[in-house]
């Protein structure tokens, strides 16, 4: 695929100046944002996507503006379904909800760097390998069994998201109880001491590896062009922060999220499976000569196939969410207004609070 050199040279440095301007936003301003400006933000990187899909069809063709759209929209799905992650770790260490858009910008920026990485070590793979296609096909199918088996037997992500690591330093780091803004250490009576902080951005980063082993063998079912495979994730991961604001409790809703990257990622990873017998060279499989009978799925299939997922999987998700609701309504009875009550009462106590820490944050 033949693209001009200025194109992808400019397209990297504006992405790159787009992340930049980001985390000063970030950095400058700690809060947490009003749906308003989460909406906003939101729509700008969709937008974006949008039109750099667009540009790419005339300064390329259609066939890397499809490939593009579909790479950008696994990537995103699986993004969504990330963020459930992202959602018990910060609720599981009690970030303040000011902070939370630091924490959120460290595992982007992290996840960029992971990505690339596999992005470069599996376009070398391919490149040197064509089998490595068979083993990115089994891994989606197992991928795809195992988010099967979890929407079969109602599942939820695990909330005691930890691992070995994360409790080891737990144990051996000398660390404080209370957060100190976004420092990971402190000075505390002569001692140097970590903050919790420091658990988080390595629980987000596990996490992020963890994203990147699945997501990135998904993308190179869709194309092999590793620009394409970089900027679908790009545009994937940036609006995740303003997303996790604005979607917040719809998260919960998509009980069929599962069911449908289940479908995505078994397509895909046939796909693969498919095209690694059409490129075959495996000496113990057909005499190392490729299966020129085995049909290619075209990308304009791939493509029908991740939207009519998503598109059905979010319909049939509200659906149930909104019949949930209904019977759940009248057991709710008179009791709903007053726990209401309750909780605005919390709300509002607890943005007290914020804005007492932001107060005495600026005095300091």
């Amino acid at each position: 695929m033949d693209l001009p050199l200025w194109f992808e040279v400019g397209t990297l440095v504006v992405l790159v100046l787009l992340l930049i301007a980001d985390l000063l936003i970030v950095t400058r301003r700690p809060h947490a944002p009003s749906m308003r400006e989460a909406s906003l933000w939101v729509a700008f990187y969709v937008g974006l996507a949008v039109v750099f899909g667009i540009v790419l069809g005339f300064v390329g063709h259609g066939q890397a503006s499809g490939e593009f759209f579909a790479g950008w929209l696994t990537e995103y799905s699986l993004s969504v379904d990330n963020l459930f992650i992202f959602v018990i770790i910060l609720a599981q260490f009690r970030v303040p909800r000011k902070y939370q858009q630091s924490v959120l910008m460290f595992g982007i920026l992290t996840a960029v760097v992971l990505r690339g990485i596999f992005i470069l070590l599996g376009a070398a793979l391919i490149n040197e390998f064509a089998w490595v296609f068979y083993i990115f096909g089994a891994f989606l199918v197992y991928t795809a069994v195992k988010l099967a088996n979890q929407q079969i037997h109602h599942e939820d992500h695990d909330e005691d998201y930890e691992n070995a690591f994360v409790r080891r330093a737990q144990r051996v780091l000398p660390m404080t109880k209370e957060y100190h803004g976004v420092k990971l250490r402190i000075r505390e009576n002569g001692k140097r001491l970590y903050t919790p902080m420091v658990i988080v951005f390595l629980s987000i980063a596990s996490a992020d590896l963890l994203f990147a082993v699945d997501s990135i063998p998904a993308i190179f079912g869709l194309t092999q062009e590793p620009f394409i495979v970089f900027t679908a994730n790009i545009f994937a991961l940036m609006g995740l922060r303003q997303l996790y604001f604005l979607i917040g409790g719809l998260l919960e809703k998509l009980v069929y999220l599962s069911a449908g990257l289940a479908v995505i990622l078994a397509f895909i990873g046939v796909k693969l499976v498919l095209h690694a017998l059409h490129e075959n060279n495996l000496p113990f499989v057909n005499g190392g000569e490729p299966f020129h009978n085995v049909p290619e799925v075209p990308i304009w299939l791939s493509l029908s196939v991740i939207v009519g997922t998503l598109v059905v999987t979010t319909v049939l998700s509200l659906m149930k969410s909104r019949r949930d609701d209904r019977k759940a309504a009248p057991a709710g009875g008179a009791a709903g207004p007053a726990q209401g009550e309750v909780e605005d009462s919390t709300d509002g106590a607890s943005e007290a609070d914020d804005a007492s820490e932001a107060a005495e944050h600026d005095r300091r």
